[in-house]
């Protein structure tokens, strides 16, 4: 079976979220736990499970509006992430204020009592605080060179979709 273009960037893109996270969950397994932050990037991923191979199907069949929309959320998804993953970056170069439940001063309980009890109950990652940099970069900074490209790569599906929806390219 020949796969056309659409077909090709379908299959780029659920393989790239596949490897995204299984590094992700390697990465785990070493012992480096992710953020609040790090959850919350790993949706689009998620997602694309299920749109990317629904996107490559609908394109083949010749079902444009729907591979077309699968195609359109997509990109969204990734570049909504790739935007929280540059937030995500600047909470760690200390740019921005990062959420408070995962940054941000220590002891938000009301007394030292408080404080005390929590830490012995709670283990908090830190997402102003890399635990990991993989040739110069975080993981957020690698995410949101990813996502960016998975965006432009989801998009320009889209725009291929649009433009010549029956076409075998």
């Amino acid at each position: 079976m020949n796969l056309d273009r659409r077909q090709a960037l379908a299959a780029i893109i659920f393989a790239a979220s596949v490897a995204t996270i299984g590094g992700a969950w390697l990465y785990e397994s070493l012992g480096y736990l992710p953020c609040e932050l790090c959850y919350k990037e790993r949706i689009p991923y998620y997602a694309a499970f299920a749109l990317a191979p629904l996107a490559g199907f609908t394109a083949r069949t010749g079902r444009a509006g729907l591979a077309r929309g699968a195609f359109l959320l997509l990109a969204l998804l990734f570049a909504a992430d790739a935007a929280l993953s540059v937030y995500h970056s600047g909470v760690e170069w200390k740019i921005f204020a990062g959420p408070s439940d995962c940054s941000g001063a220590v002891n938000q309980a009301g007394s030292m009592a408080d404080f005390m009890k929590q830490l012995q109950t709670v283990k908090v990652v830190r997402c102003d605080e890399p635990s990991l940099y993989v040739l110069g970069l975080t993981l957020a900074n690698w995410n949101a060179l990813i996502t960016a490209a998975l965006a432009g790569a989801a998009g320009f599906a889209a725009r291929m979709v649009k433009r010549d929806p029956a076409r075998r390219v």
